[in-house]
């Protein structure tokens, strides 16, 4: 599970994040739908950056090295004002 912290103005979210989730968002982004409907709003904006088609197959691996280091830290800031964001698996 993959556990996103926030502390805001001494308030702390903690929100979790399961795997589950996370496969059926690349499912989504990985959709042809999907990169169709973000590159239309791109040359709506008068831009000529195209998001290139990612393959569900290249998250694949990523997904599965997540579930095999738990507890592992992966961002961890601290902002000017105070705010910290913490993203560990």
């Amino acid at each position: 599970m993959l556990k996103v912290g926030l502390k805001i103005k001494q308030r702390n979210f903690n929100v979790p994040v399961p795997y589950v989730v996370l496969n059926l968002l690349s499912s989504v982004i990985t959709s042809r739908r999907f990169i169709g409907f973000i590159n239309k709003s791109i040359e709506k904006g008068g831009e000529k950056f195209v998001l290139p088609q990612i393959e569900k197959s290249d998250l694949k691996p990523l997904l599965d090295g997540l579930t095999k280091h738990k507890g592992l830290l992966l961002v961890e800031t601290k902002l000017k004002d105070g705010t910290e964001v913490t993203i560990k698996l």
